[in-house]
């Protein structure tokens, strides 16, 4: 079969990609511990190839792509650092399902900022992953308000990614990914060094464990699972990409289950699939004739 060996490659970064919802629930330090030391071991581990590949492409961008990279690397690290806290709060599946919404807000960002024509069915996956992210939150609702506040960090994690991936569509016409990978992680690092000084989180002594730990969801998830993504788009159809990408809560959620005996409600299931099935339709939509 044609492509065989992306599709599993997709399926193994999917699958990395799920474990840094399980690290991150495994790391005793601080979140915003957690999401500078991912993005700084990420940085370190793409720094040979970006003096390989990207850093006189660098030299010859302009200040306006320069600031546009800038700014989608401080929403990531916004993103990672709420997205990291509300594990803290709320359970695996919730937070997961809740952070994939964005594509949702990516869309409605794309017709009110980029100016980008709605499918016809649009409005209609809209409404449906809506209702499936107010049942999640419902049930976990009826756990205390910890669990709810979870939930607002996740719903929060996917608005700044939306401003990541709106901002990344402008500057990416016009970079290399190396070099824009390289440089919104770094942007990200540094704004999460920043924010760990303002707020006086400490940068160490931690456990062996934690920086394990660490290190893992920098080479597990972002080199193994994000970046072969990446790598995948050069062969695969893009809305194949996203429809695998949804199979990120599903592998995060039986996770949980092993290592941690958390086994979802019956109301976070049926959000859950509300939601994933929203999703579902706004992809196939998306490569619909626009109207």
């Amino acid at each position: 079969m044609a492509h065989t060996r992306q599709h599993l490659f997709v399926f193994l970064g999917v699958m990395f990609i799920s474990f840094s919802s399980i690290f991150i629930r495994m790391a005793e330090a601080p979140s915003l511990i957690i999401a500078f030391y991912r993005l700084l071991f990420t940085v370190l581990l793409l720094l040979p190839l970006f003096l390989r590949e990207g850093i006189s492409e660098l030299k010859t961008l302009n200040r306006n792509l320069i600031v546009l990279s800038t700014m989608s690397g401080v929403f990531l690290a916004l993103h990672f650092y709420a997205f990291m806290a509300s594990l803290k709060y709320t359970s695996v599946t919730s937070s997961t399902v809740l952070v994939t919404i964005h594509p949702i807000f990516v869309g409605l960002g794309s017709f009110y900022f980029l100016k980008e024509k709605m499918s016809s069915g649009f409005v209609k996956a809209v409404f449906i992953t809506l209702i499936g992210g107010i049942v999640i939150s419902i049930s976990d609702a009826g756990q205390g308000n910890s669990a709810l506040f979870g939930d607002v960090l996740a719903f929060l994690g996917a608005l700044l990614m939306t401003l990541y991936m709106l901002i990344g569509r402008v500057a990416r016409q016009k970079i290399s990914v190396t070099t824009y990978t390289f440089w919104v992680y770094l942007s990200s690092t540094i704004t999460l060094f920043v924010i760990n000084l303002i707020v006086k989180k400490p940068f160490y002594p931690y456990a062996m464990k934690e920086w394990i730990l660490f290190l893992a969801m920098a080479f597990v998830c972002t080199v193994l699972g994000h970046n072969v993504l990446n790598w995948a788009l050069k062969f695969l159809n893009p809305t194949f990409i996203s429809t695998a990408i949804l199979g990120e809560p599903v592998f995060a959620t039986f996770w949980a289950m092993l290592f941690f005996s958390e086994f979802p409600g019956m109301f976070q299931l049926i959000g859950s699939s509300i939601v994933i099935f929203g999703l579902l339709m706004l992809i196939k939509k998306t490569e619909q004739p626009k109207i």
